[in-house]
């Protein structure tokens, strides 16, 4: 609901309950006063009867005992009752010391009716209030003939604290109504108030840089749509920052790409010498050798495939940005692992590591690239040595799950561990930690084992080691084959 439609209803339920209220109210009070002016209609009314007695009773003995009325007429607002003959002369009064006294037939004529007492000071009534007394004078006429005046002094303090309670009660419930109303505005102004409040300190934050900042649409009003349109703009601002991430890494890897491929082109220059050497020593100087022909022909066998493995290396940085053309075959995980390995030996030696190995005896043929998978193994197994400086062990394991048809290949070490913030930057080009190095090895895995049909996992724990966890798709070989399963 709209914050307009929500302060129309409430203005118009505070109308509506004010209507009602002082309608009720005015209804209440009307009807009190009505009963208070019958009530007084009908003591002047006994009064008027008593006078009638009075003027045509021919008895000079007291029979009306207006004082003795009076104690029952004050409580309807009578105060004071004479009762005047025609010649002038009160012949009865509720006070004794007026009976007998002339008064003026001429200014009785004109105060004929109900008139306030002029000069007259207020005068405390039956409810203990000041009020103005008020002066009724009636003539007593029978048929053609009168027979003298009725003149009663009223105190209207019944009716006046009538009109006061009403007034008093209208008062109050009208100042309820506009507390209950102004309690309303300051929920409504708080309620919309302090989701502004908050959406600003966002905007303080989005400013600042901070785009994690997701405000809460709890509303269907224009708070709501104001934060989700502030969702939004941190959405777009997010993309954009992300895009803007992408392309200046783009950029980035697309300069040192220029840089590592004019490097790399030149580094083939040497290798190409190595190797063209390497088979000149084979074939001119390794019969000359006598009885360490073995040994030689050994260590030319490793230059030789050493000087392969570089150049192969040399060719996935340069076409790094260009997609790898892989070459399935069936290829036995025990046998590729018997082949690589003592390439490394000598190193692993130097640095105090062993190798150990956990491959299940009954592991099935896989159906990769030999040689890019090979490019992987090095890679882990280097990255083991070079975190355990002090040397460790490094376990090789390989199980094949026939229920889900995958392969698990293993490499766990006991290095220094992985910080837990980098762990999602290993696989990026050109991240590394380490001060030798250019950050590409796990990169270039990573991107192997995807475009195998697989995935790379790592668990790491600082001071205890690592462990990456390559899962590579399982495949039915055939001469025939020439796809990933």
């Amino acid at each position: 609901m709209k914050l307009n439609t929500k302060l129309v209803l409430i203005m118009l339920t505070l109308l509506v309950i004010a209507v009602v209220t002082l309608f009720t109210l005015n209804q209440y009070s009307q009807h009190k006063l009505v009963e208070e002016i019958q009530d007084s209609s009908t003591a002047v009314s006994d009064i008027l009867q008593k006078s009638v007695m009075d003027l045509t009773s021919e008895s000079d003995e007291d029979t009306s005992n207006l004082a003795n009325y009076l104690k029952e007429a004050r409580q309807k607002g009578i105060d004071e009752i004479n009762i005047i003959n025609t010649e002038g002369e009160i012949i009865d009064s509720t006070d004794p010391k007026k009976i007998g006294k002339q008064r003026d037939l001429k200014k009785l004529n004109k105060e004929k009716g109900l008139k306030a007492v002029p000069g007259a000071k207020e005068t405390r009534g039956i409810t203990g209030t000041m009020v103005k007394p008020f002066k009724l004078v009636v003539p007593v006429i029978i048929g053609d003939e009168q027979l003298g005046y009725v003149e009663i002094n009223l105190l209207l303090d019944n009716i006046r604290e009538i009109q006061h309670e009403n007034f008093t009660r209208r008062l109050a419930a009208t100042c309820t109504i506009f507390a209950t109303g102004i309690c309303l505005i300051i929920f409504l102004a708080r309620r919309y108030t302090e989701p502004i409040h908050r959406l600003a300190e966002g905007v303080k934050k989005v400013s600042g840089g901070d785009l994690s900042v997701n405000f809460p649409v709890e509303t269907s009003d224009e708070i709501g749509e104001l934060a989700e349109n502030f969702n939004e703009m941190v959405e777009k601002l997010r993309e954009r920052e992300s895009l803007e991430k992408r392309l200046y890494e783009a950029e980035h890897l697309s300069r040192v790409g220029q840089l590592a491929s004019g490097i790399a082109h030149e580094i083939r220059n040497p290798l190409n010498y190595i190797s063209l050497a390497s088979d000149h020593l084979k074939s001119e100087i390794l019969p000359a050798c006598g009885e360490r022909h073995a040994e030689a022909e050994e260590l030319l066998k490793k230059i030789k495939e050493e000087v392969r493995r570089a150049n192969y290396m040399v060719l996935n940085f340069m076409n790094y940005g260009r997609p790898l053309k892989i070459r399935p075959g069936e290829v036995s995980y025990s046998e590729l692992l018997a082949k690589a390995l003592p390439v490394m030996r000598d190193k692993l030696v130097e640095q105090q590591i062993e190798l150990k190995l956990d491959v299940a005896p009954d592991l099935p043929p896989m159906y990769v690239d030999a040689e890019l998978l090979r490019n992987c193994l090095f890679n882990f197994i280097t990255n083991a040595g070079q975190a355990m400086p002090d040397g460790g062990t490094v376990t090789l394991g390989a199980v094949y799950d026939a229920a889900d048809g995958t392969f698990h290949l293993t490499f766990a070490d006991q290095g220094n561990g992985i910080r837990q913030e980098d762990l999602d930057k290993i696989f990026q080009p050109y991240f590394t930690t380490k001060e030798a190095g250019i950050g590409l090895g796990l990169a270039i895995t990573e991107r192997i084992i995807r475009e195998h049909g697989g995935s790379i996992g790592v668990t790491s724990v600082i001071g205890q080691g690592t462990t990456f966890t390559v899962t590579l798709p399982g495949r039915a070989a055939g001469p025939h084959s020439g796809e990933l399963a």
